[in-house]
């Protein structure tokens, strides 16, 4: 019995004495720990605790107790300190999946195997690493060598065909000879067995297809990288379209993500293109963008957004979009109205055999996109002619709406002094448009950039010359050289209406957009200009101003009266920002601690070397006592100093 209760009460003071020099160890580093690694600290602490007792001998550990206790958390902090920069916290949490990330790390190894041999293959190791020849020669390697990146980026697959299919509008980055060759990128896929679509079926929706579908062909309409496309019938006889996507889709494109994150980085690290292009920002856009395209509740929420937009009164667009059956939509299925008609890529026949206007369809098609960028703020990212459909009643349909910009009110607005400053031919104006779209430095050279502009549009927006693509890629180039970067959000709608370029030459060979886009500008600002848009505009404004008007008469007396009493001054607050104040506190903070640590440390030193005061054993002295204390303060202080430095360095971007 008394054996039991000796043991019970050792064991209690082991842990209690763990737990304090854990404790203890946190609250002196100022660092948040898991149940683990406190244990860890406390037990190397006792450890050492037990052999530096032993070190000091029988005669003078009863003298030197307090030196063993602080020696013994100074043990503690420098464990927890040395285990928190080799192991950082939450990364042992990573101990607990590791069979996991075994598997994904030897499927990114072999990935990342497969990946090198096809860009070896097809000769991209030198461009990779950033060696290219100048002079003569180089607009011929270029071409050579971007007909050899298409090929790479087909083999590689899905993921990597869309990201060289949004390089091929990045006109800004790239030179022509790559944005020509990458927009020839194609990837053919085989569809999956239908026993997969089925159970994906039946995991979004609940219960099983034929609960749902009167019909369902088993045999893809179109089969995608991403998805593939089905028709249905439903139990209550409408006719609709079934996307569903591949089982294996979002493994897939997490897998050449993470790829391709790894590789940007790395583009970035030791390639001057790659850090003139901003190789790791491109790759999180892309990201970003594919991560929507996986989840169809995104793209039904698109859908609706731009329908609701097209419905407003006022619009002009007579566009269809098809109907979307919101309760059988879900993450990975997406089921729609059956619009019947014909691909506009095959549509040309059938456009001239009804005598249709071809013209009247490309001008409607362009009214549609304009107004959703322009008005909406939503729109088709990627209206190529497989999108469009020529139905049976004559109309255009916009269909696969997975791909969709946004952009907001202010660049609205720019984009439409954009298009007005290019239908006045106003170079000035085209600059103000222009720098309140892309990103600028501080020091730009506007009146350059003017005239450059202005040659611009003497070489592209002069009567008799037909814009094109090469019109895009020469102000993306423009706006590179002058030191400007292209937002994504603005990217994205040039690479829209240069994708609409191919729609429309469907339609009509060397049809104008941009006059037609300078029209659609000029009607909108007409149609603000009437009486009831400019009363609107102005009841809306003034309402927006009636508080500050109410308090301007009390404002103006105090400032006069400041005025006549010599009494009118101006406060500026220094540090108002927080983050500026809790950045001088941890300077002063860690300056104060270096302070100390150092003023104790010479009193410690100068302590030890004093050989008079009282003695507390034949070889140790009071003073010397004092001294080994206060060098343990100084080295715990020195060590949380050190500490606060590394974490703050690991903290900043690029560490």
């Amino acid at each position: 019995m008394e054996l039991t209760l000796f043991l019970f009460i050792a064991a209690v003071t082991l842990v209690l004495t763990v737990a304090l020099l854990s404790i203890g160890a946190r609250r002196l580093l100022g660092l948040r720990i898991g149940k683990v690694r406190a244990a860890l600290t406390g037990l190397v602490a006792m450890g050492a605790s037990g052999l530096i007792g032993a070190a000091m001998g029988e005669a003078r550990r009863g003298a030197l107790v307090s030196v063993q206790i602080g020696l013994t958390v100074l043990v503690a902090v420098g464990f927890l300190a040395l285990s928190e920069a080799v192991v950082p916290s939450g990364s042992l949490s990573g101990l607990v999946r590791w069979p996991q990330a075994v598997r994904r790390r030897l499927a990114r190894t072999r990935r990342y195997g497969q990946l090198s041999r096809i860009a070896m293959r097809h000769g991209l190791g030198s461009a990779l690493r950033g060696r290219g020849r100048g002079g003569p020669q180089a607009a011929l390697e270029r071409g050579q060598l971007a007909v050899r990146l298409r090929l790479a980026l087909e083999e590689a697959g899905a993921t990597f065909v869309k990201l060289g299919q949004v390089l091929s509008t990045r006109y800004d980055m790239l030179p022509p000879e790559f944005v020509t060759e990458l927009t020839k990128l194609q990837h053919q896929v085989a569809a999956e067995p239908w026993e997969q679509v089925r159970r994906v079926l039946t995991d979004e929706l609940g219960r099983q297809p034929d609960a749902v579908f009167a019909e369902f062909d088993p045999e893809p309409l179109a089969a995608g990288s991403i998805a593939q496309v089905h028709r249905a019938r439903l139990t209550t006889g409408e006719e609709v379209v079934v996307k569903v996507q591949r089982p294996g889709a979002r493994a897939v494109v997490d897998r050449d993500l993470d790829i391709l994150f790894r590789m940007s980085r790395k583009i970035e690290e030791h390639t001057a293109w790659g850090r003139d292009m901003g190789a790791v920002e491109l790759a999180e856009g892309f990201a970003a963008s594919l991560n929507e395209e996986l989840d169809f509740r995104i793209e039904a929420r698109n859908m609706a957004t731009i329908r609701a937009a097209a419905n407003r009164p006022g619009m002009l667009s007579t566009v269809r979009m098809p109907l979307l059956h919101e309760e059988l939509c879900g993450r990975r299925v997406l089921v729609l109205e059956w619009l019947t008609g014909t691909p506009l890529n095959a549509a040309g026949a059938v456009i001239d055999e009804r005598g249709l206007d071809r013209t009247e369809l490309a001008r409607q098609l362009l009214e549609c996109v304009l107004e959703q960028i322009m008005i909406g703020g939503v729109f088709h990212a990627d209206p190529h002619p497989g999108n469009i459909m020529l139905l049976d009643d004559g109309k255009l349909g916009l269909l696969d709406f997975g791909s969709v910009g946004r952009i907001d009110r202010v660049l609205r607005a720019a984009l439409g002094n954009l298009l007005l400053a290019i239908h006045r031919s106003d170079p000035v104006a085209l600059s103000d448009a222009l720098l309140e779209l892309v990103d600028r430095r501080e020091d730009i050279d506007e009146m350059r950039l003017e005239r450059a502009l202005g040659r611009f549009m003497a070489r592209h927006l002069t009567p008799g010359v037909r814009p094109d693509r090469e019109m895009f890629a020469d102000l993306f180039l423009l706006v590179a050289r002058h030191g400007l970067t292209v937002p994504p959000d603005i990217a994205a709608t040039f690479r829209a209406l240069a994708t609409l370029e191919g729609a429309m030459e469907q339609l009509v060979p060397g049809f104008d957009i941009v006059a037609e886009a300078r029209a659609f500008a000029a009607a909108q600002l007409e149609r603000k200009l009437t009486p009831q848009s400019v009363g609107r505009v102005l009841a809306e404004e003034t309402l927006a101003l009636a508080p500050m008007l109410r308090r301007l008469p009390r404002r103006i007396e105090r400032i006069t009266n400041s005025l006549e009493h010599g009494r009118l001054g101006v406060q500026v607050r220094l540090l108002a920002d927080e983050r500026d104040r809790r950045f001088v506190r941890s300077l002063v903070h860690d300056v104060l601690l270096a302070f100390l640590g150092g003023i104790t440390a010479l009193v410690g030193v100068l302590l030890l070397g004093t050989r008079n005061g009282p003695r507390l054993s034949p070889s140790l002295s009071l003073y010397q006592l004092l001294g080994y204390n206060v060098l343990v303060v100084s080295s715990v202080l020195v060590i949380r100093v050190v500490f606060t430095i590394f974490r703050s360095q690991r903290r900043l971007p690029g560490h």
